[in-house]
């Protein structure tokens, strides 16, 4: 059964920062893709291979929209892992930028009814984690609320006041099927999520630390 909660969290996704080898070509990238707004960039040489464990994901208005971002990811370098096309939920694809994080493109529209714009209706950062009740449970004794809540399968949190992206749960297996990656991988998952609170480090490795300032909000 779903759950839902409307107060505001006393702690919260503020921003996130992508560990990147090159920060200047990630920052040409995330600008001709359209997402530069969304994250923040830093500089790292972790080990990383294979699935990171998590994706950001973009609902837009309609399929033209969907097609216009990963069209636009695609002429800045980023490599398609799921075409564009129709599925039960909508239309959607899913691409890896170069510095391999992947993005998941999506709306519930299947048929287009306006033209492509540039517009994003909603950002989510979604991690795959081992357990989600416990994990969950782990976020909310750190402070954050649950908005959405569906048993063991899937947990979204209040997003922050200032930031752009909702922070949601989901198996980790399930996930990568999602996104059409085998969900083995080892090594930094090569992301940090700024929160407005304390510094920790989930059960599935994820780190927090303060936000020095959240990510600016798309237009």
């Amino acid at each position: 059964m779903a759950t839902t909660a409307s107060t505001a969290a006393d702690n919260s996704l503020a921003s996130v920062t992508l560990e990147v080898a090159d920060p200047e070509a990630a920052r040409r990238f995330y600008s001709a893709f359209g997402v530069d707004t969304l994250v923040h960039l830093r500089a790292s040489e972790a080990h990383s291979t294979g699935f990171r464990g998590f994706t950001l994901a973009l609902t837009v208005s309609g399929p033209a929209t969907v097609d216009h971002f990963v069209g636009a990811a695609v002429a800045a370098g980023a490599t398609v892992l799921k075409p564009a096309t129709k599925s039960l939920w909508g239309y959607g694809g899913v691409v890896r930028a170069p510095d391999g994080t992947i993005w998941k493109i999506a709306t519930s529209e299947k048929k287009d009814t306006g033209p492509a714009t540039r517009d994003i209706d909603e950002v989510v950062l979604l991690i795959g984690v081992e357990d989600v009740k416990a994990t969950k449970q782990f976020y909310t004794g750190r402070g954050l609320t649950v908005a959405k809540s569906f048993g063991g399968k899937y947990a979204e949190f209040a997003p922050g006041r200032h930031s752009p992206v909702k922070l949601a749960l989901y198996k980790r297996r399930a996930l990568a099927k999602d996104l059409g990656v085998p969900a083995d991988g080892t090594g930094s998952h090569r992301i940090v999520l700024g929160g407005t609170a304390d510094t920790f480090t989930d059960p599935d490795g994820f780190a927090w630390e303060a936000a020095a300032s959240p990510a600016p909000t798309p237009s």
